[in-house]
């Protein structure tokens, strides 16, 4: 089962897909270097008056809602629908939706007028979008939000029903959906939710597959995510002992060396 998900990293590295973020001051250079690390190529782009052009010459779109400002958010919309006519998958990533008035409309106006490949994002920012209660803590998932398996599995598939896309939640285990398909994956390390920007970067890791992988959004994204979270527990075997600096540094050098070898040895992934 593994192998499928595994083989998607070579169409990466062979292909190098070009990957047009709109995503936030806190993380962008992080994203940018997980994109170069895993084989595609980063670019950030976000004045209005270039984001449809770039879009439209990409092979995905990341849109993130992290540092979101009322500049961005046009571009944003610019971007996704110039994907969206050019047959781009669009990534979106809904931080902290669910905890400011503004991040919600603007949530819910991209998922009105763009179409999305995927949707990733933590549970509180996924049960916002399904219509839940969420108790949005900043941009992390909050406490009481926090799902057991089977119920984290029905929001998925759920929300991916209603959107028409795949979506992904991000958490000790991830659960990736599209409404007819759902898989579990379970590798990772706690030390991921303790460094920042780990959330945006498999957003990039998602738009990096997606944009080698274009017909294939949910394998895409299941690959995107074992990478990451193998990539956490070599960086912590690595590095964890030595504190967040050394394994920030760590998980970008597992990245850079991820293959498809690696992926099919340490994966703990299986369909629901």
């Amino acid at each position: 089962m593994t192998e499928k998900y595994a083989e998607l990293i070579d169409k990466v590295r062979a292909t190098s897909p070009l990957v047009h973020h709109i995503t936030n001051y806190v993380t962008v250079n992080d994203c940018a270097n997980i994109t170069l690390g895993i084989g595609a190529s980063p670019i950030m782009a976000d004045a209005i008056d270039e984001a449809a052009d770039i879009a439209a010459i990409s092979s995905a779109v990341v849109l993130n809602m992290g540092t979101l400002n009322e500049r961005t958010i046009p571009s944003m919309l610019a971007a996704g629908k110039s994907a969206n006519e050019k047959g781009v998958p669009v990534v979106i990533d809904p931080v902290g939706a669910g905890a400011s008035q503004l991040r919600n409309e603007t949530v819910v106006e991209q998922l009105k007028e763009i179409r999305p490949a995927v949707v990733r994002g933590n549970i509180s920012e996924i049960r916002f979008l399904a219509g839940l209660t969420a108790e949005t803590k900043g941009v992390d998932a909050a406490d009481g939000d926090k799902l057991a398996g089977d119920e984290a599995m029905a929001v998925a598939r759920d929300l991916a029903l209603k959107l028409g896309c795949v979506v992904a939640i991000t958490a000790a285990v991830d659960v990736v959906s599209d409404g007819g398909r759902t898989v579990l994956i379970e590798n990772g390390h706690e030390k991921l939710s303790g460094l920042t920007g780990t959330g945006c970067m498999c957003s990039s890791l998602i738009g990096s597959y997606c944009g080698a992988n274009p017909e294939l959004p949910l394998e895409s994204t299941v690959a995107a995510l074992l990478s990451m979270g193998i990539a956490g527990e070599i960086a912590f075997a690595n590095s964890g002992d030595k504190g967040n600096g050394s394994f920030r540094v760590s998980l970008h050098d597992a990245i850079s060396r991820m293959d498809a070898a690696t992926i099919e040895k340490y994966a703990r992934v299986r369909e629901a």
